[in-house]
């Protein structure tokens, strides 16, 4: 006779052995298993385990890892291929932590295997603190880039997870921070199904992401972590979500404290647990077993959260044997080991997106004598790293990154120029030697060099989370798009001298970059690039790489030009609904070599409501330089019914071609992707005129002046009836 228990039999469903193993804990036992630092129940075999765990761009804040560009540089290079093998390596790095550290009973923060990544929110307003720990501006960049990444993290074994991703801040969340706890984000049912809800359909639809966590705010008068709209309605209800979800941390008690929804703390915690959040980061839950006895909550719906939380556990493999899970013997040195380091470089480089060229890039080692490297960026680890990062085994500023490839050949100036914002301790910033007193040395810097690379820019420190550890001098969210005064100030002095400029911008959001757009001779976006940063920026300056990067947000020309902060109407927000003409758009980036589109040709000119189509077209390398190009491809509905985008990015390919290569590029449109949504949410294709847009960037008037090129276009009908999705 067996007298193995279900929830130990492997050969069972996890929903069996989840079953199982919850009836056989105490009432205590299970309230303390919806924690996040889940204590042992050494009777039943189970170890403790903190659920939080970080994975933004690398795994986080738990020792060495692999540091890759922030998300919203990753997004930069619009390859979801690319964003996929990211992905894996994080995971690999985080089974061999994992287990290592399991093995010597170290199952504190940081060291489990359910990450809190990736956020797929919507960066609407470039002024939102947390935009860089997004994929930008754009729902269906956000969706291929999130589905991607999940599946990376995931892996694809039939039985077993990888690591468990979390899509995050569901839903309607991008600040202001200040007031996250209290902030009532009022969005229309439109703007809710057109922009804010898509990635996360697609996240739990097509990715099958294990985890969501709530927002802190309220939407349209829920608060996010315990919305029946979002939660039940919605998430479970009409996307048939199965995994667990998660609060925020602490975001359950600005139920009674802030959002004044309910009145004490028990209420708050049945109010969450009844509406489907699993797991309380943070220590609300201790209240559950007040909430029963005051018939808040019942036992059955406790039961159904534990069962979800230890579903997720077995899926990990944690209740097994560890010789029948895969991915238990990865070895701890592959953490940050040559080959992921080699990755970091280059996702950096293909991150890295040229602004502004006059034609003074790239740089020809064999004709310049001295380089002036100038700029609070320019020597900074922090700027290379965003927020939510590992610690790499080596750091390449962008200072050792023109070191390197300039070797003894050619002279390196540097100089810091100013502190990175003027509200730092002038007194201790120039005990230091970084205060405003290092203006003049670099101008002489600049005077005596044969070109000046002049890296400005943010770091966490100005542009962050609220309350995060990270974001010690000043709040999250940005004021303004302006560079810190003192960095303008530095820039003026060294346009002053004359001499030539390529201004770096080490930062995760747009800013207003009309002066180095007017003045210098180059503008290059490099996001926090990672650890490998300095190399893959010193490689394109060089021309030992040719840039590819694409803008995922629109860089608007002042802050005049946008919405109220607090308005979460998209009305005039985004390259979909911006009313003017954008310093650069959304999409946009330049290359050392030029591609050509040509042929472009639809499957058919008339189609039934309800088919798709197919779209090619030739694209050829016409320039001196190899290279990646991003196709793009975007959609117009010419005759709908209602307020729809200008246009909207519908398709991405990335393809790298050589020069004097060509290729064709196939495009699929779906009839989810013509459909329209109405005023009150309707998801609906109607008959009517459509016109699509292939090129490398999108079709407006000022993507056309940067590049010298109009993209190509070809018009289709759709007939028949409407159809609702």
């Amino acid at each position: 006779m067996n007298d193995r228990p279900v929830y130990l039999d492997e050969s069972r469903s996890f929903e069996e052995r989840a079953k199982d193993l919850v009836s056989r804990m105490t009432l205590e036992e299970k309230v303390s298993q919806m924690l996040f630092n889940a204590p042992a129940i050494p009777r039943l075999g189970i170890p403790r385990y903190n659920w939080w765990n970080e994975a933004l761009h690398g795994v986080a804040r738990a020792g060495t890892a692999t540091v890759f560009p922030q998300a919203i540089g990753m997004a930069a290079t619009f390859d979801e291929d690319l964003i996929k093998r990211v992905a894996e390596v994080i995971s690999d790095e985080a089974r061999a932590k994992h287990h290592e550290y399991a093995r010597k009973d170290d199952r504190g923060i940081y060291k489990g295997l359910t990450f809190w990544s990736p956020n797929v929110n919507i960066f609407r307003d470039p002024r939102w603190g947390r935009g860089h720990e997004t994929y930008g501006e754009d729902p269906y960049l956000t969706s291929r880039l999130g589905v991607a990444f999940i599946k990376g993290l995931q892996g694809d074994h039939p039985k077993y997870l990888k690591v468990a991703a979390c899509a995050k801040h569901f839903a309607v969340h991008s600040g202001p921070e200040s007031e996250r706890h209290s902030f009532n984000a009022i969005a229309s049912k439109k703007d809710l199904r057109e922009t804010y809800l898509p990635a996360f359909e697609a996240c739990v639809k097509e990715a099958k992401v294990e985890s969501v966590m709530g927002a802190y705010n309220r939407t349209n008068g829920e608060p996010c972590c315990g919305s029946k709209t979002l939660l039940v309605d919605i998430l479970r209800g009409e996307w048939g979500f199965e995994g667990h979800v998660t609060s925020d941390c602490w975001a359950i008690q600005d139920f009674h404290l802030h959002h004044k929804v309910t009145a004490t703390a028990p209420e708050s915690a049945a109010l969450a647990v009844r509406n489907g959040c699993d797991l309380n980061c943070g220590s609300m839950y201790g209240n559950l077993l007040i909430a029963l006895q005051e018939g808040l909550i019942t036992e059955e719906e406790i039961d159904r959260s534990v069962t979800r939380l230890m579903m997720t556990r077995m899926k990990l493999g944690m209740f097994d044997k560890e010789e029948n899970v895969p991915y238990t013997k990865i070895p701890y040195d592959v953490n940050d080991c040559k080959e992921h380091r080699d990755l970091a470089r280059e996702v950096a480089i293909r991150s890295l997106t040229l602004l502004k060229n006059d034609g003074i890039l790239p740089l020809d080692a064999g004709k310049i004598k001295s380089v002036a490297v100038i700029g609070p960026n320019a020597d900074s680890r922090k700027a290379l790293m965003g927020n939510y990062y590992g610690t790499a085994s080596k750091y390449v500023t962008v200072l050792e990154g023109i070191r390197n490839i300039c070797g003894d050949d050619i002279r390196v100036f540097y100089s810091i120029g100013s502190p990175l914002a003027d509200q730092y301790n002038e007194g201790l910033s120039r005990m230091l030697g970084e205060g405003p007193d290092r203006l003049s040395e670099a101008v002489s810097c600049a005077e005596k060099a044969d070109v000046t690379i002049l890296c400005l820019g943010l770091d966490e420190t100005l542009e962050g989370e609220e309350g995060d550890q990270g974001n010690e001098y000043f709040s999250g969210d940005k004021a303004d798009l302006s560079l810190p005064k003192c960095q303008v100030q530095l820039l003026e002095a060294i346009l002053a001298t004359g001499k030539p400029v390529i201004v770096v911008v080490l930062a995760g959001s747009a800013l207003d970059l009309r002066l180095a757009d007017e003045k210098a001779n180059a503008i290059l976006q490099a996001w926090y690039p990672g650890e490998e940063g300095g190399n893959a920026v010193a490689s394109v300056l060089f021309g030992r790489s040719n840039p590819s990067g694409r803008l995922p947000v629109t860089f608007y020309r002042s802050t005049e030009e946008l919405p109220d902060f607090r308005d979460y109407s998209m009305k005039g927000r985004t390259y979909r609904y911006m009313e003017g003409e954008a310093l650069y758009p959304f999409g946009y980036g330049l290359s050392y070599t030029t591609f050509e589109y040509s042929d472009l040709s639809l499957s058919a000119d008339r189609i039934q409501a309800g088919e798709p189509i197919e779209c090619t077209v030739r694209i050829k390398n016409t320039g001196k330089y190899d290279g990646y190009e991003v196709a793009q491809l975007y959609l117009k509905d010419m005759e709908a019914s209602t307020v729809v985008p200008r246009w909207q990015l519908n398709g991405i390919r990335c393809v790298y071609l050589k020069a004097g290569e060509e290729t064709t590029v196939k495009f699929t449109l779906t009839p989810r992707q013509m459909a329209m949504v109405d005023d009150e949410g309707n998801i609906i294709l109607e008959p009517g005129k459509f016109r699509v847009f292939v090129g490398g960037s999108q079709p407006d008037d000022r993507s056309r002046k940067l590049t010298g090129k109009a993209v190509l276009h070809a018009d289709f009908e759709v007939t028949g009836e409407p159809v609702r999705f």
